[in-house]
């Protein structure tokens, strides 16, 4: 087949594939869901004091708290994927969304701290299925070109989102049991985010954002079964497994975690004024998150299947600079640190608009959820868990100042430099899968 042919064999789905039916009412749904998702999941950070109060609890507990979570969700994440397979994506979507809320609710009525770590760890596996799935179908509803965009509405939706509710959150820890009434409400809110993905979600079908598929029959597009074989194949992709060793690289996930511990008790601010920092942090990831999404495709235009994985590279390398300046010397107002901590957040914004949209491009659409159920269950719960035992570690030796040149500097321009392979291995494996779609299309029309 010459080129003109197979261009024109393209050319068909070109304007559907860039026009998914329902799209930006999906991304809405996916969106507010996740929202809710993510509140009740950090709820109990936020009312811990009044709760430990109540039960006669101490940090320690939040931390098997903490820790359990994040092991049940390693195992969760794949499951609800798979159940996705099964019984559709909005069904799995419902799913996760009310079993998670009425866990919430269950760990309301807790008595005693068996009960709240049994209800909390459930509720930690049952919300974390929302997240590789709406990443999935954002892939599924928006085309290459478009994902970016379409990343940087979801991730600034949700980090807008926790600033607005953090402070309405806090509201609940000044009531008598308000920790109680906060897991009360946030699991109703969830039962009716359920019901408002019954109602309002459509999937737009496994495939659908595909120039070469999108005017195919759903049963044409994925006729390719999804078996345990495909999966760990998916590490037989180049680029899938650098960007899975980078998210163990990525040492930006320790700011969360110490940051506000490093002011304090390395610069000797009150804990009060520390927490402050959250919300510059926040706003600076939020502002950089939405940018990336409208400037990535017109980088993409001028460094086509390069300038993603260039702006990928300059946020790691930037954040590495941003805290050499900000952790490694002393300022003397909680104003100097905030405008660092904003520059902070504003690097590490830059990673969703570029990163999800990369793993999208070289994993078939069949194993799309798999691979983000991989990367964001399983990759990263594992980053969090070594950050956080060799910082906690370390930092007794070291200081969280010495932790931090290691981590968020050195480990980050490392994280940076091995990115540098993604020149070389994103163009063909994007290519090849562009390849097997195409084969795919063919067999279809000739059926």
């Amino acid at each position: 087949m010459d080129a003109s042919a197979s261009t024109a064999s393209v050319q068909p789905g070109a304007a559907q594939a860039a026009n998914v039916p329902h799209r930006w009412r999906n991304l809405a749904v996916l969106s507010g869901v996740s929202v809710v998702d993510n509140t009740e999941a950090g709820l109990i950070n936020t009312v811990f004091p009044t709760l430990a109060a109540a039960l006669r609890l101490n940090s320690g507990h939040l931390g098997i708290i903490a820790a359990l979570g994040k092991i049940a969700s390693v195992p969760a994440g794949p499951f609800w994927v798979w159940l996705s397979s099964k019984i559709g994506r909005r069904g799995a979507l419902v799913a996760t969304t009310v079993t998670g809320g009425l866990f919430g609710i269950a760990a309301g009525f807790s008595q005693n701290f068996v009960q709240l770590l049994i209800c909390c760890t459930l509720m930690s596996a049952a919300v974390i299925g929302g997240s590789p799935i709406a990443m999935a179908v954002i892939a599924d509803s928006f085309a290459d070109e478009q994902r970016a965009r379409a990343n940087g509405i979801f991730f600034g939706t949700l980090q807008l989102a926790a600033i607005v509710l953090a402070p309405v959150m806090a509201v609940f820890v000044g009531l008598e049991d308000g920790w109680r009434w906060a897991l009360w409400t946030l699991g109703g809110v969830c039962i009716v985010a359920g019901f408002v993905v019954a109602a309002f979600f459509t999937d737009p079908g496994i495939g659908s954002s595909e120039k070469q598929l999108a005017d195919l029959a759903n049963e044409d597009r994925t006729k390719a079964k999804v078996t345990v074989a495909s999966v760990v194949g998916l590490f037989r992709i180049p680029t899938y497994t650098v960007m899975m060793v980078s998210r163990l690289l990525s040492g930006h996930l320790l700011i969360a975690i110490f940051g506000v511990q490093f002011l304090v008790t390395e610069r000797g601010i009150d804990n009060a004024t520390a927490i402050l920092v959250a919300l510059p942090f926040g706003i600076g990831y939020s502002v950089a998150t939405l940018s990336a999404g409208f400037i990535l495709p017109r980088l993409d235009r001028l460094m086509p299947s390069r300038g993603r994985v260039l702006v990928l590279q300059l946020a790691q390398i930037l954040f590495a600079v941003i805290a050499f300046f900000g952790t490694q010397f002393r300022y003397e107002t909680i104003a100097t640190y905030a405008v660092f901590w904003a520059l902070l957040g504003a690097c590490q914004g830059l990673n969703p608009p570029v990163n999800r949209p990369i793993v999208a491009g070289v994993v078939l659409p069949e194993l799309r959820g798999q691979a983000y159920a991989i990367w964001l269950t399983v990759f990263e719960t594992i980053a969090w868990a070594l950050f956080s035992l060799l910082a906690g570690s370390l930092a007794a030796t070291l200081g969280i100042q010495g932790v931090f040149l290691w981590v968020l500097v050195i480990l980050m321009i490392i994280n940076g430099l091995l990115l540098s392979v993604l020149y070389v291995t994103y163009p063909r494996d994007t290519a090849r899968i562009g390849q097997q779609l195409e084969l795919r299309r063919r067999q279809a029309l000739a059926d």
